[in-house]
């Protein structure tokens, strides 16, 4: 059962993850009319920088891919923890009503990165 459990949420994380990379490159989820005004600016900021949004987009749809597959879903753990962890440090600093979806989705790669430890450990050892 849990290994079902984890297959869905895996499943419906990595479909999100794919979902915003690809809205990076073809921008076709609108924007919330009720966005705080200073990620308006990081917004447009990140959209100055020109390789940043393709980077993070491709990161995302690799990462997502990546976290379908139980074979593959320990490097996708990794591969989209980074992303993570910016998507909490932007909300935190600017809009805190994102928190709980970010909350969830960090425990659920989480839950990916202790179900497969013993994967990592070779990274690790001598």
């Amino acid at each position: 059962m849990k290994n079902k459990i984890l297959f869905v949420l895996c499943l419906l994380t990595g479909f999100m993850f794919i979902n915003a990379g690809l809205d990076k490159f073809f921008h076709y989820m609108p924007m919330p009319k009720d966005m705080p005004e200073e990620m308006v600016k990081s917004s447009k900021a990140f959209m100055e920088i020109g390789w940043l949004l393709p980077l993070v987009g491709v990161v995302e749809i690799v990462g997502g891919l990546l976290l379908i597959s139980a074979r593959t879903r320990a490097l996708g753990a990794l591969v989209i923890f980074p992303v993570l962890t910016g998507i909490l440090l932007t909300n935190i600093a600017v809009a805190p009503s994102g928190l709980p979806i970010v909350f969830l989705f960090i425990a659920i790669v989480l839950w990916i990165i202790i179900d497969n430890w013993q994967k990592y450990l070779p990274m690790i050892d001598k």
